[in-house]
């Protein structure tokens, strides 16, 4: 029941990256976007792209792909949101570093006025007003439908009706009969209960072209100081156990492409506690987005610390 889409791009020295999108409105528990994405490296047109191959890096990040109305407030006292943290991404291109570096481009110029000015450490509103009636908001307005009819309505007639919803929007100026669909219910909210959806075998790794998660996550080079506290807070350190594990099977096991989150249990499969491995963490915040109790927080870890992507 999960919609997504994987993507391939080549690279100089015979390098490729691989991909691949899970979008975290999916029902069933018992879903594991990590093993997703090691099953389809072996369907053969992938396998074929890689075999012969090593891996070189690894890494993993929740996309914001609300769109356009989803974007939170782009201000606050002394700094703005940009690009991604804002939610740029324009989902039927596939595609936000455009609106990303158009994003730091007017929060530049909005700072620069500012600092001319003598102001400091108020709001910058030249920077929303820009983005909002600018390049950023001409790009996304128009497909600003695409995303709620897609998790509503699955893919194929989402690109039907998706795809007129833009082209009316593109030549009326934004005004389409459908007006700003709202995207309904969270990706927490969305998550079902265990018992009511069927568990998933996933092939075990081989590990030439598909790999078990810990072994991939040395490839990410995240680091974390140890002494210091989990920058992963639980609102209640018994939900995991007593409310997640009963009713969804504990799918932080699952959704976390780093291992962070693990169920441990006595030799004789008693006395279930919930372990944190903060150290694993590759930043992503699926957990933050994707806990169907929102026991979960992210915050932000020892300054320095986190994934190192060399190669990506």
């Amino acid at each position: 029941d999960a919609g997504g889409g994987s993507f391939i791009y080549h690279l100089e020295n015979n390098q490729v990256y691989v991909g691949f999108v899970v979008h975290l409105n999916y029902a069933n528990p018992h879903l594991y976007p990590y093993m997703e994405f090691q099953r389809f490296k072996h369907h053969p047109l992938i396998a074929e792209l890689l075999q012969g191959g090593k891996r070189i890096a690894y890494g993993a990040r929740a996309i914001a792909e609300g769109g356009w109305q989803s974007m939170p407030k782009l201000t606050f006292p002394g700094g703005v949101l940009l690009g991604c943290a804002a939610g740029m991404v324009n989902v039927p291109r596939i595609k936000g570093n455009h609106n990303a570096m158009l994003s730091g481009i007017a929060a530049a110029e909005a700072a620069h006025a500012a600092l001319a000015a003598g102001r400091q450490g108020d709001e910058l509103d030249a920077y929303a007003s820009a983005v909002k009636w600018g390049p950023i908001g001409r790009d996304l307005r128009p497909v600003r439908n695409v995303k709620p009819l897609w998790s509503r309505l699955g893919l194929s007639a989402s690109l039907l009706l998706g795809g007129a919803d833009m082209w009316i929007n593109t030549l009326f100026g934004n005004q389409s009969p459908l007006g700003d669909m709202k995207h309904g219910k969270s990706d927490a909210d969305a998550t079902g209960r265990a018992d009511r959806h069927p568990p998933i075998a996933y092939p075990k790794p081989d590990g030439v072209l598909s790999f078990d998660r810990l072994t991939n996550v040395a490839f990410s080079f995240t680091n974390h100081a140890e002494e210091q506290p989990s920058h992963l807070v639980l609102k209640d350190p018994d939900v995991p156990i007593e409310i997640n594990l009963p009713r969804f099977a504990e799918p932080a096991q699952r959704y976390c492409p780093a291992g962070v989150y693990e169920v441990l249990r006595d030799a004789d499969g008693s006395n279930p506690r919930f372990q944190i491995n903060f150290q694993n963490c590759v930043h992503c915040k699926t957990c933050d987005i994707k806990d169907p109790s929102g026991n979960i927080v992210w915050t932000t870890p020892q300054g320095g610390d986190g994934p190192n992507y060399p190669n990506m």
